[in-house]
């Protein structure tokens, strides 16, 4: 009998149909920047001549862990590609910088091309939403390496910021105050430890009564986007520093904006932490140091501000109706 690639688990077609499905998703996103369609071996980004003085590009990789796992056995799909989105735009906007365009990879065990399409769509929707333009990716089929039902993907945000306004936070000093802003839930951190703890007790679709809806529809909540928020803090006050509050919770990551010999105060008590990161305490007995090691608790985003600029700071918030809250200080 002769083997073919679609006997060895590769179907061509498949992946041909996926293409098709998505071409025009894709395209919503393009602007005048982009010089190249789907399907050339590179693509093609030009700057607007004259808008930038001197210009500094800003990259980041991501993947969104195993929340995955919480698409897959839910068969949410539609979800996931904005969580990606999402969390690399955030972690270059805390750098100051705008998003310019977005690549993504997808491997699959066995393609699916309405389940490619759904990710895409995600993709799409963040990157519309961040105006940033999805000019590529790259999808794989890859039987025995994942099981016929699981995916996995990760992607690349470049952004370009002007030299002289990136944030660093080289201009901390001890005293600057530190103000939260709230996360959409998990956003993608911490999922291993939180699948482990509440799936042993509870089944993906159950509806639990503290949370007010279904377990999967929590764990799926989509990582809040902070871009539109950065900008108009930097309209406000001098914005010293920023950190997006992903895996290593709020000082872990926070403390990677400190200069030496800086470190944190934080006060836990000053915001209500949500029902789902009581959930996972209780249900696992979880100390508070590891759940602050692990999970953002609430906090997705956390700005450094003067402390003469604090008052201000929360003055807009309010106006703005924007949750926020002076969390502790540096010290």
């Amino acid at each position: 009998m002769a083997i073919d690639y679609k006997s060895a688990g590769v179907d061509i077609e498949a992946g041909d149909e996926a293409v098709k499905r998505i071409k025009s998703k894709v395209r919503s996103t393009f602007t005048d920047n982009v010089l190249s369609d789907i399907g050339l071996f590179g693509a093609f980004y030009q700057l607007d001549p004259g808008k930038y003085r001197n210009p500094v590009l800003v990259s980041s990789v991501d993947g969104v862990g195993t929340k995955l796992m919480v698409a897959i056995e839910s068969g949410v799909h539609h979800t996931i590609g904005q969580d990606l989105v999402n969390h690399c735009v955030n972690d270059i906007a805390v750098c100051g910088a705008e998003p310019l365009f977005f690549l993504d990879y997808l491997a699959f065990g066995k393609l699916d091309p309405v389940v490619m399409d759904q990710i895409v769509e995600g993709f799409t929707v963040a990157c519309r939403d961040n105006g940033c333009s999805l000019v590529g990716g790259e999808t794989a089929e890859m039987p025995g390496l994942y099981a016929k039902t699981h995916y996995d993907l990760s992607g690349t945000i470049v952004g370009v910021v002007e030299k002289d306004e990136i944030i660093n936070g080289s201009g901390i000093e001890k005293g600057d105050a530190l103000i939260g802003f709230p996360s959409n839930g998990l956003h993608t951190n911490g999922y291993s430890l939180a699948r482990k703890v509440l799936l042993e007790k509870y089944k993906i679709d159950d509806f639990i009564d503290s949370l007010g809806m279904k377990l999967s529809e929590e764990l799926l909540k989509v990582h809040r986007p902070y871009l539109k928020l950065i900008r108009d803090l930097k309209s406000v006050a001098r914005i010293k520093g920023l950190s997006h509050i992903t895996g290593g919770g709020i000082e872990g990551n926070t403390s990677r904006v400190l200069q030496k010999g800086q470190s944190l105060k934080v006060d836990y008590s000053a915001w209500k932490i949500p029902s789902i990161f009581e959930l996972i305490q209780k249900t696992g007995e979880i100390p508070d140091a590891e759940m602050r090691k692990v999970f953002n608790l609430g906090i997705g985003l956390i700005a450094v501000f003067s402390k003469s600029d604090a008052a201000s700071v929360m003055t807009w918030a309010d106006s703005a109706k924007e949750k926020a809250f002076i969390i502790g200080e540096v010290v």
